[in-house]
Parts: structure tokens; sequence; C-alpha cells
């Protein structure tokens, strides 16, 4: 981590050179009228009112943070949240740079073990903080239904000369208006997840066959307005099924799992890899002509076919794969044409005894 300043132990200055007053001072120095606006009931009408006024995590979180920036101004206002795979990720932030990472992570891990707010006023020197943390520090739990489900965090690089310190009441007017968007946090991020799980394979984690087709037709009207390639793999795993009737379907499971991973790794960001079903896999490449969807398809056969699956279960299985390349506009007009012809390239493969790659052919011009 890059530190902020190359003296840290020089504080900042104000005007005319004179020593900036630290964070906890400017903190007290706003504490009456930060209650006086939360005191207000308009103050937790509008948390209800626009947090959810979203079903979007992120602008919820960017709300949140707008919303501390106002009430605190602190260099640097961070939301932390729990993404689909349960991993502690940076929603919104305002301020936030590499230097503020051991400080941010620090405090988002502590709050979301004990539940309660965390004010420090040097980090560095804090017992609950981890390695490399330094700084000022404020932090609130984000509570719905007594699960701290993100942290809202206010951090300053500087230390202070005191903890800064907000008061029982005021900490109670803070939970108050807080608890609106953490609900609508949690809602949100549930409704995020349920959208992710209903276009993805349970198994692999890679997208369904259902989502493969509404990005397919998507991508193939893309790449007619456009003019552009677009091509689509279509994959099947030689000797899958004799792993099944040797090792038992839960291998079988495994070994999908990590076939899936080696596809995946072979791709691009921008394509779609996709279960279709079984040991079947589609990949979607957008922008891509014949002869990329070819690389592709071959980085992705060498490494099935030198990988060594279920060694974690003392096993050294090897696999094959026959791919089926298809190209627009080369070989189809259309999603269904496209991969109706990489379907049947892959079937060529099989046909002329697996583990290798054909290019699907245009069709023949009518006599």
């Amino acid at each position: 981590m890059t530190p902020i300043s190359t003296k840290p132990d020089t504080a900042p200055r104000g005007p005319r050179g004179t020593k900036r007053v630290d964070f906890a001072a400017r903190l007290k120095s706003r504490v009456r009228s930060l209650r006086g606006r939360l005191a207000h009931r308009d103050a937790l009408i509008a948390a209800v009112r626009e947090a959810n006024a979203t079903l979007d995590p992120r602008k919820v979180g960017e709300w949140l943070v707008q919303q501390a920036h106002n009430w605190i101004p602190a260099p640097c206002w961070t939301v932390v949240a729990y993404d689909g795979s349960g991993q502690l990720n940076v929603l919104a932030d305002t301020g936030l740079t590499p230097s503020f990472g051991p400080s941010l992570w620090s405090c988002a891990n502590w709050v979301i073990r004990h539940g309660v707010e965390l004010f420090s006023r040097d980090l560095g020197q804090d017992s609950r903080a981890s390695a490399g943390a330094t700084g000022t520090a404020l932090a609130f739990p984000l509570i719905c239904r007594n699960r701290t489900v993100g942290v809202l965090v206010g951090l300053d690089p500087v230390p202070s000369s005191a903890a800064p310190t907000l008061g029982p009441s005021l900490v109670l007017a803070l939970r108050a208006v807080l608890e609106p968007p953490a609900i609508a946090l949690d809602n949100a991020l549930a409704l995020q997840k349920a959208e992710a799980l209903s276009v993805t394979d349970d198994l692999t984690r890679l997208y369904n066959s259902r989502y493969l087709n509404q990005v397919l037709r998507r991508e193939t009207k893309r790449a007619s307005r456009s003019g552009r390639p677009m091509s689509l793999l279509f994959l099947d795993l030689d000797g899958f099924k004799m792993v099944n009737d040797q090792h038992g379907h839960l291998a079988g499971s495994k070994a999908l799992v990590e076939a899936a991973a080696i596809i995946r790794s072979c791709a691009r960001e921008t394509d779609v890899v996709a279960r279709f079903g079984g040991d079947e896999f589609a990949l979607i490449l957008p922008d891509t002509g014949r002869e990329g969807a070819v690389s592709v398809a071959t980085r992705i056969r060498e490494r099935i076919g030198s990988g060594r699956f279920l060694q974690s279960d003392g096993l050294n299985v090897h696999l094959t794969a026959s791919i089926g390349v298809a190209t627009l506009p080369d070989v189809a007009a259309s999603a269904e044409e496209l991969l109706q012809a990489a379907d049947m390239a892959m079937y060529q493969v099989k046909a002329a005894g697996k583990d290798g790659i054909h290019i699907a052919a245009a069709p023949s011009a009518s006599t």
C-alpha cells in the first residue's frame, strides 16, 4: 500500500500554515447541529423514502455515502456489504484510495463480528485493529432483522488527539436513521442474488441454458445490425459417462465443476460461458470471427486434454473435449441456426473419433 503522505508524523496544515484541527475535534464541533438534523421526524421519513427508491444495491450504498458525508465530512466514506458469494465488498465510496485499504477492512471486519459501532482515535494504536491500519475511524453497523448486512465506515488518515464521540443519544438517532437503508440494502441484495441464481447453473456457477438463449438472441441481433461477426462454441466432454459409471455421480459432479473452471479460464470477460446441460457447454464469443473462435476452442481443448481431474480425491481422471464452432454470418442468419450449426459441428467431431474441433460450413446453395 502507498501511504498518503511520505511524512506521516507531520499533521496537515490549514490556512496560513496553521495546524489542521484533527478529525475528532471537527466532529465535536458538528455534534449539536447533527443532533438537531437527525432528531427531526423528517430525517427518518426521508431515509425510508429515499433508500427504498431503488432496488439497486449500489445506489442504496451511494445514497448512504452521500448522506454520511453530509452529516460528518470525513475524507473517506465507504459502504461495504456481502455480495452474492458471501464475500465483503465495497459497494459505494467517496475518497477511497488504496492507502485506506488496511484501515477500511480492519474496521469493517470488526464491526461485522461485533455488530456495534467502532470509534477510534488512531487505528495504529488500537488493539481492535489489524496490522497496517492507521488514522481516525468511525464505523456503523447496518443492521437488518438482527443481522449486520453491511458497514458504513468513515476514515481520516491522520490520528486524532481523542477518540471521535457522538454521545449516546446521537448514536441512537443514527441507528434509527440507518435502519431503513439497511433494510433496503438487504432487500436489494437478496433480489440481486435471486436474479443471479435464476440465470446460473447451480453446480458449476456458469450461466444456464435459459440465459444462454437470451443472450444468444440479443447478441445475434446486435451482430446483424453492426455487421460484426459473432461465434458460438458448443462443447461436449468425451468419456464423461465413464466417470459417473466408475467413480459415482458425486465424483462426476466434481469433475464437471473442475472442467467448468478450465473452460471459464479460457474465455474473455466479455464472453458468455454456460452449461447447456449434462456435460455440454456453450460459449458465446461477441465480435469474434472464425479464426478467433478456433483459437479459443483450441485453448479449451488443450487445457481439458492436459488436465488431471479429481486429484483431490486421489484419482487421476483424463477427459477430452469435442468442440463445434459456428460463426455469424458465415453459417447462420439467426440464433437458432447458429446454435444448430455449432451443435451439428460438435457431433461431427464425435462421429470422427472425438477429441477435436470442427468448423461448421456454410449451407450449400440450392440448385
